[in-house]
């Protein structure tokens, strides 16, 4: 689908949907024909949020459709009202089976939004909202491309905000690339996203600019640098591990240096501390915070900003086997630090010991790690909230922050300096798991804290909202979200 950006009001002929975004009880009258705004009238139209009225008119000797979509209050609407708006439009196009689109920008063009994020976030919506995943059901696939609409074109009567969304668009497009990779490799059934996979979309995404470079870390080069902790997780399984460890240098000498670690276990089984049956079926998303890391390097292949980017992720699947570890072991990562196995499915804090360590020696200014680290976050928060735990006040309130722009919303949990005791081992420096019942997200990020020392750090436990078993926002369909990629992306360009 082509997304352009038009100068002008939307001609009459052109199109076989017209699209008018409305605000809550803006008089129709001003921009529509008198009859069809009459009959909206009629039909108690009043343009709440997702409000959608379709009206079918003769245009020459075809049907036109013209259509008004709700934003709700004008005192309402800020940025992700937008990306909820595309969201609702590819929605609405899709089950109109329109081939060609229409968006009068008219009513919506100065609601206190710039019009360059407006647009951004809009287009983000409207990518997102029509995501589909059909690589396994080819039926499906072609029926899809058949009915796909071919362009929506967006109308607007003001030159200089037409540079700027036309600018948003651009922004938009780079970073809808980025979030599809992240949920097609979230998608991807295990038996074909194992860590080998997940290295070769690494260097997929760096042969995309020059920009980009890679390193490989395989088992041996693990070893070397002594990662104990990913490796006896990674022993159970006839995959071996993988890392990847991604830098992006900017064009202009870079301000920062920033550090994104993901949690890259591509199947998650619990090991010799099996699941049950209902918690292995989506374990493919184990690897999101992997993946995340993709998607955003993909995104940075085209947008361009003035930090130093390194992306680690250690790729492990997590299985039970006679080489399996087992819960009593202890394992030593590669700062040293000594772990007790207390249970083989909190594995996820265990491959991030080492990733979080080896992410550590580049003295970056800042990590930031994404994680589907626990059930615990889900119980807290529900699956559309992120937990944000951290040992800097800026870096926590600044990704909040973000996190309401990019509607990817974040909700910090406390780390009381006496939740540390919860991750203490009688044997070891630590243990992986927590006290039983109480504050399992919590206790998850105390014990990532010892491994990156003084450095400003955040842990975001994307649990719950990394994979939507429903539909919970018209940008995101059932699936993997790839959330986190547009928010550590605007944190990027914030910096």
């Amino acid at each position: 689908m082509q997304i352009s950006i038009e100068k002008g009001m939307a001609p009459a002929k052109g199109f076989d949907l017209l699209v008018y975004p409305i605000i809550r009880k803006f008089p129709l009258a001003k921009i529509a024909d008198r009859s069809i705004a009459a009959f909206a009238e009629h039909e108690g139209f009043e343009g709440a949020s997702g409000e959608w009225l379709c009206v079918p008119i003769l245009n020459g000797d075809k049907s036109t459709k013209v259509a008004f979509l709700g934003m709700g209050e004008k005192r309402g609407i800020e940025e992700d009202s937008y990306r909820r708006l595309g969201g609702q439009l590819a929605k609405r196009i899709r089950e109109s089976k329109a081939k060609n689109a229409a968006v009068s920008w008219e009513v919506i063009a100065s609601l206190g939004v710039s019009g360059r994020e407006a647009m951004r976030a809009f287009v983000e919506g409207l990518r997102l909202g029509g995501y589909v995943f059909h690589s396994y059901h080819p039926d499906h696939q072609e029926k899809h491309r058949k009915n796909a609409a071919k362009s929506v074109r967006i109308f607007v009567d003001n030159t200089i905000l037409a540079t700027a969304m036309q600018r948003g668009l651009e922004e938009a497009e780079a970073l809808v690339s980025g979030v599809h990779l992240t949920r097609d490799l979230v998608n991807t059934p295990s038996m074909d996203m194992a860590p080998q996979h997940m290295a070769d979309a690494a260097d997929e995404v760096a042969r995309m600019s020059k920009r980009i470079k890679i390193k490989h870390l395989d088992k041996a080069r693990m070893e070397k640098l002594g990662m104990g902790a990913v490796l006896s997780v990674a022993q159970g399984s006839l995959h071996e591990p993988r890392g990847v460890h991604l830098i992006y240098t900017p064009t202009k000498k870079a301000k920062r240096s920033i550090a994104i670690v993901g949690k890259a276990v591509t199947f998650d089984s619990g090991g010799l501390s099996i699941k049950p049956a209902d918690g292995m079926m989506t374990m493919k998303m184990d690897m999101a915070g992997g993946a995340a890391v993709l998607g955003l390097f993909r995104a940075l292949a085209n947008i361009d900003v003035d930090v130093e980017v390194h992306g680690i992720f250690l790729a492990v699947e997590n299985m039970p086997s006679g080489s399996a570890y087992r819960p009593g072991d202890v394992v030593k990562a590669m700062d040293g630090t000594t772990i007790e196995i207390l249970n083989t499915d909190a594995e996820g804090r265990v491959t991030l010991a080492d990733a979080l360590a080896y992410a550590k020696t580049f003295e970056p200014d800042a990590i930031i790690d994404l994680a589907t680290l626990t059930g615990a976050c889900i119980a807290a928060l529900g699956e559309e909230i992120a937990g944000a735990m951290g040992n800097d006040r800026k870096l926590v309130d600044k990704l909040i922050g973000y996190g309401k722009q990019t509607g990817e919303p974040l909700w910090e949990l406390p780390m009381f300096p006496s939740y540390e005791d919860h991750v203490k081992s009688k044997i070891a420096h630590l243990k992986n798991t927590g006290a039983r019942g109480q504050a399992g997200a919590i206790a998850g990020a105390m014990f990532l804290k010892r491994f990156v020392g003084d450095i400003p750090w955040v842990h975001l436990d994307i649990a719950g909202p990394a994979y939507a078993e429903r539909e919970v926002r018209p940008d995101t369909p059932q699936g993997g979200t790839g959330f986190g990629v547009r928010l550590l992306m605007r944190y990027l360009q914030g910096l």
